[in-house]
């Protein structure tokens, strides 16, 4: 696997297990049609946005629990190349949601939702789900680094794939073994079910600076996974902190997969920043 001139192939794996992937799951309610969502005290849409190693399915506990609340949601796939592909993928689909939008997202999709979200007025509310919230011209190899806990090197796989230009990148899944780095509060059968059925990311991913912070402009809350062996806690707390989240929840219990394990305290979180929006 080719290195990146600040990182070896060693730290690049270490940051492995920053996220999760999928196919985008709409709801019959998702907002794109004109005018739906014009009304005074409207909700807002929930979009939701994974990150490596996991799909759009990793929200569907969640996505119940906001349903049944009156929420229309949208699970967006996150194409997981890297900050110039994923971020304007997402600024898309967020163009396309009539009325005000709640942002939501999971480890490295915590960085496509920074930049996507940036200069969106419908945006009107940020949520961090263990998730990377990076400032201008930082990566997500810089920001994994800065505290010690990530485990997940020895359980990230890289497989080289041919680019469109042909040149050759490098994915990284998540292995068979990459239970406790991951997902240790997860049933073995849930595990399964998610190494099966994720999505690996580009390993240039991690090398990307970050190019807009919309936590600086947008209101902010995040989840902490206080077992978190992906992304540390505190890392997790620091990064929340300087983003001046007006709350910050810690679930002491939780894997990296807080929405999977935890989904009523990752839902509730999600809830408060939305009724912050009306």
């Amino acid at each position: 696997m080719p290195s990146h001139p600040t990182f070896t192939r060693r730290r690049v794996l270490a940051t492995g297990a920053a996220a999760a992937a999928s196919a985008a799951v709409l709801t019959p309610h998702a907002a794109t049609a004109a005018g739906s969502h014009d009304a005074p005290g409207r909700k807002p849409t929930i979009v939701l946005v994974h990150g490596g190693y996991a799909d759009s399915s990793c929200w569907n506990a969640v996505i119940q629990r906001l349903q049944s609340k009156g929420y229309d949601t949208i699970a967006g796939s996150n194409p997981l190349r890297g900050i110039p592909t994923d971020a304007p993928y997402i600024a898309s689909l967020l163009d396309s949601v009539d009325g005000p939008v709640v942002l939501v997202a999971h480890s490295m999709g915590g960085t496509v939702i920074t930049n996507a979200a940036a200069g969106k007025d419908n945006v009107k509310a940020l949520v961090y789900i263990a998730a990377f919230v990076p400032d201008v011209g930082e990566s997500q190899a810089d920001l994994i680094a800065k505290f010690p806990g990530s485990e997940v090197q020895a359980v990230s796989v890289p497989v080289p794939y041919t680019k469109a230009d042909g040149t050759t990148g490098t994915d990284l899944y998540l292995s068979r073994d990459g239970q406790a780095a991951f997902a240790a509060d997860l049933s073995p059968s849930e595990f399964r079910l998610l190494q099966a059925t994720q999505r690996p990311f580009d390993v240039a991913s991690f090398t990307y600076p970050t190019q807009a912070a919309a936590w600086r402009t947008i209101p902010s809350w995040g989840l902490v996974a206080g077992r978190d062996r992906t992304i540390p806690p505190a890392t997790e707390r620091w990064m929340y902190q300087r983003a001046r989240c007006r709350k910050i929840v810690e679930v002491p219990s939780s894997s990296h997969v807080a929405m999977i394990s935890h989904p009523r305290a990752t839902a509730q979180l999600i809830e408060e920043a939305a009724r912050a929006t009306r």
